[in-house]
């Protein structure tokens, strides 16, 4: 554990927090959080984590000027909560699915990765479920669940404590976001 991960969990939960709340300056501190994150994986060896963290910091631009300026929403100025088909979730997870054993197997046999698979499974979901929360799409909170709880397991194995730790504390966050913007939904 260094300076840096605790400066990035402490950053990393002032995002979620503000996410929750749908507060867009929840971004600035997700900018600055996935800086150190990307760089601390990729002295780990989590390669697809660290390329994760670098598209974070793009998303986090793109995800405050969204919930700013509501991108292409017609005379609003801030998005609401929406969600997608049942069709649109199982499609998205077979693809997603695909495409993580694609890179998974790619990093496995080209590269010197750590948990190749699994930490393409996890950045590969995490890319599609940030999209999905810029988007405020509700049900991104359950795609969190399941991804966070893989990426305990990820970030125990290569001795990111504090991190498992604080994706621990994502997984119960994302439980209370999704019923908190479901709330706000049915009203």
């Amino acid at each position: 554990m260094s300076y840096f991960e605790i400066i990035a969990v402490f950053l990393s939960i002032l995002y979620l927090l503000l996410a929750i709340k749908q507060n867009a300056f929840g971004f600035i501190a997700a900018f600055f959080s996935t800086l150190i994150y990307s760089i601390l994986f990729f002295d780990a060896t989590l390669f697809m984590s660290s390329l994760l963290n670098a598209y974070y910091l793009i998303m986090a631009i793109y995800g405050y000027y969204s919930w700013k300026r509501g991108f292409k929403i017609e005379n609003s100025k801030e998005l609401k909560v929406s969600t997608l088909t049942l069709k649109s979730h199982i499609k998205l997870i077979i693809f997603l699915s695909i495409l993580s054993f694609i890179v998974g197997y790619f990093m496995q046999n080209y590269t010197n990765a750590s948990f190749a698979y699994l930490d393409s499974f996890v950045t590969i979901f995490s890319l599609s479920t940030t999209y999905l929360l810029t988007k405020k799409v509700l049900e991104n909170w359950i795609y969190w669940v399941f991804i966070d709880s893989f990426a305990i397991y990820l970030y125990y194995q290569k001795e990111f404590y504090l991190t498992a730790v604080l994706f621990f504390i994502y997984t119960i966050m994302a439980i209370f976001a999704y019923f908190s913007w479901k709330k706000e939904n049915l009203s």
